[in-house]
């Protein structure tokens, strides 16, 4: 590490800490002129991006996926903290697959499996925007599914294999 005071490139680490925003913080000393200066250390998480169902592309926002999210759960049980668990784990869960483009089906997919588990009418809310319902038929149809929990598990479950399988390929 380059000393921000003598710009020699020794310096010995005193301290190392973890923060709250799980970087590493680094307490240094300069072995040229001893005086003492902090760096941070973060993970660089690659650019996803959304493939949408036109097949435009767009940059994955965090703060948009979990408006969205959070636009769903609004009036219902769920609380901040489950929205964020819920993102957290969506987003682990896509970390895990290691492609560079997500389709938004994915994303939808992963969203309702999860969601299905915490609250039923916010399961309906974000199924009713994701999948374009058009009409009291189509919730009619998504209500009946709903009861069929087996049916939105396997969904998710192919959708996540035939990802990872092309990850594999």
């Amino acid at each position: 590490m380059i000393c921000p005071f003598c710009n020699q490139k020794d310096s010995r680490v005193l301290e190392s800490r973890l923060t709250s925003e799980n970087s590493v913080r680094r307490r240094r000393q300069c072995e040229h002129c001893d005086k003492r200066f902090t760096t941070y250390e973060r993970l660089e998480v690659i650019q996803l991006l959304v493939v949408k169902r036109s097949g435009n592309r767009e940059p994955y926002t965090r703060e948009k996926f979990q408006a969205g999210v959070a636009r769903a759960a609004a009036k219902t049980m769920i609380s901040a903290e489950q929205v964020d668990d819920l993102v957290e784990s969506v987003e682990n869960e896509l970390a895990s697959l290691g492609k560079r483009e997500i389709p938004s089906t994915l994303l939808g997919e992963l969203v309702l499996s999860r969601l299905r588990g915490l609250d039923q009418v916010a399961y309906v809310r974000f199924a009713s925007v994701y999948r374009q319902f058009r009409s009291i038929e189509d919730f009619v149809a998504e209500l009946d599914t709903l009861k069929d929990t087996r049916s939105i598990l396997s969904a998710a479950d192919s959708l996540l294999l035939s990802a990872k399988k092309t990850t594999e390929h």
